[in-house]
């Protein structure tokens, strides 16, 4: 996800201080992931330097001044191209799981273990998510959604190389 892209789409609203931006993010997009406060200031510090936002008043405060930033026309065209801009769909060819099944057959473990270790922590995620799906709002659903549908096709790989393993053991060790 692009931390400044996202920010820059919150500012589209009206301009908001960086506590703002860091409240509103968490809670549309950083339900697993919060940001930091540091990332946020950054991240809008970045995006000034870069004229995509510029500080449209300044309170002081019992610490810091606190700084209200607005989006630029350059900001808001930035924000159009990315969200017109595809995202790179994500092959998975350099595979951890896949590394980790080849160096087990080649170094002669039981790469059938390392599957089912797989899979039932697959399982175990996805019996969180649909909890949480089921307890979520549609926003959250449509995010757990997404990650259960990508373990299931994880899972269906887990089982099809079960099925191959002892094809894939013979090519490995050519």
């Amino acid at each position: 996800m692009s931390i400044g892209h996202t920010l820059l789409g919150l500012l589209e609203s009206g301009p908001r201080h960086g506590y703002d931006l860091k409240r509103a993010f968490d809670e549309k997009f950083g339900h697993d992931r919060p940001l930091h406060y540091g990332q946020v200031y950054s991240t809008m510090s970045r995006l000034l330097k870069n004229g995509l936002v510029e500080v449209d008043g300044i309170e002081p405060g019992g610490g810091p001044e606190r700084k209200r930033y607005a989006i630029t026309d350059a900001g808001v065209t930035d924000v159009q191209q990315w969200l017109a801009t595809p995202e790179k769909p994500e092959p998975y060819l350099q595979s951890t799981l896949y590394t980790k099944v080849v160096l087990a057959l080649l170094t002669h473990r039981d790469a059938a273990d390392i599957l089912d270790t797989q899979r039932a922590e697959h399982l175990r995620m996805m019996r969180i998510l649909t909890d949480r799906k089921r307890k979520g709002d549609l926003a959250d659903q449509l995010i757990c959604d997404h990650a259960l549908f990508h373990l299931e096709a994880d899972l269906r790989w887990l089982e099809l190389t079960a099925a191959r393993l002892d094809k894939l053991a013979e090519a490995v060790a050519k």
